[in-house]
Formats: structure tokens, sequence, C-alpha cells
């Protein structure tokens, strides 16, 4: 016979993860101030493999507006430039032969709207994610009434398990209205 606390951990478990994937999918989003996780995404080739730019240089904000990277090997300044250009971030590097300095542009109001939009987005993914984890769980509980469980414990199991989703649906809108606070703040 199943257990209702084995289905109820899983789901936990998978709207955890969407709540994750959101938080980093919200770091890279670029707010008009310096984060070096808008690097996170870019990879570039050292020595054959296609490694973060972190793992190749060192990667600090001296300022709000703008990304320092010192490449640890003289040879990796092209590579690093390239990658970035290529990158969907939308900014040119300058690079004075020592460093490689990323200047973050205040965004216009259309741009801010843009991308509180894109937030949006990555929050409706992430809410999809744990509304699915809920219907496939039910799904598995009414299946384990067939196999033998009790109708009661079916119904405790639903009703912990859309607590579970309430919870994980109340901390995606908080993660969310964080971001386009930060977003919209001049």
């Amino acid at each position: 016979m199943a257990d209702v606390k084995e289905f109820l951990s899983g789901a936990e478990e998978r709207m955890e993860e969407a709540v994750m994937y959101l938080e980093d999918s919200l770091a890279r989003i670029r707010a008009g101030k310096a984060n070096i996780k808008l690097l996170d995404g870019i990879r570039v080739d050292n020595y054959g493999s296609m490694v973060p730019i972190n793992n190749c240089a060192a990667v600090t904000t001296p300022d709000a507006r703008t990304i320092a990277i010192k490449p640890w090997d003289k040879s990796m300044f092209k590579v690093i430039e390239k990658a970035i250009i290529n990158s969907d971030l939308g900014i040119m590097p300058e690079n004075n032969g020592e460093i490689i300095r990323i200047g973050i542009p205040p965004l216009t109001e259309e741009r801010r709207k843009q991308l509180v939009k894109q937030c949006g987005k990555e929050a409706e993914n992430a809410k999809m994610s744990v509304r699915n984890a809920r219907r496939e769980t039910i799904d598995k509980l009414k299946k384990a009434v067939k196999d033998g469980l009790s109708e009661d414990m079916e119904k405790d199991g639903e009703a912990d398990l859309q607590k579970m989703h309430d919870k994980y649906i109340k901390k995606i809108d908080s993660l969310f209205d964080a971001k386009e606070k930060e977003i919209m703040t001049v």
C-alpha cells in the first residue's frame, strides 16, 4: 500500500525546485545595478571546455554600476570579451589590458516594463510547475485509493497538498514582487 507522506514529500521537493529555479532565473535578469549573477549564463572556452566566466577570472562589482572581470590568464581576455558581446546581456565590455569592465547603464522606463514582463513569465512558469506537481500527486493519491488507501487518508493528503501548494505559490509571488520593486526603483 502506498504511503501518503511519500507522495507529499515528492511533491514538496518538486515545488521547492521550482522556487529555486525561479530565484536563479530572477537573479540573472538585469535590474539596473551591477550583479555578478548576470554573467552566470555566459560560458567561455577555457582550454577546450566551456566554463562559466568566474571559473577563469575574478569577477567583482567595484561599484553599483560596474562589473570588473580580471582573467587569471592573459590569453582569456579576447575569449571572455567575445563571449560577453555574443551573449544576450546587451552591453559592450571595455578592456584596458588589465581588467574587462562592464558598465551597467540605467534602465529606461520601457526597458523596466519589459523586464517586469519577463520576470512575470518566469514566475508564471514556476507556478505552473507547482500546479503540475500538485495535480500529479493528486492523481497518485486517487490511484492509491484504488490500491487500498482509505478515502479519509486521501482527503487529508489532498488538504495537506493544497496547503503546501498555497505556501509555494505565495513564495513565488513574494519573489516576483521583490524583483518587480527592484526593477522599478529608479
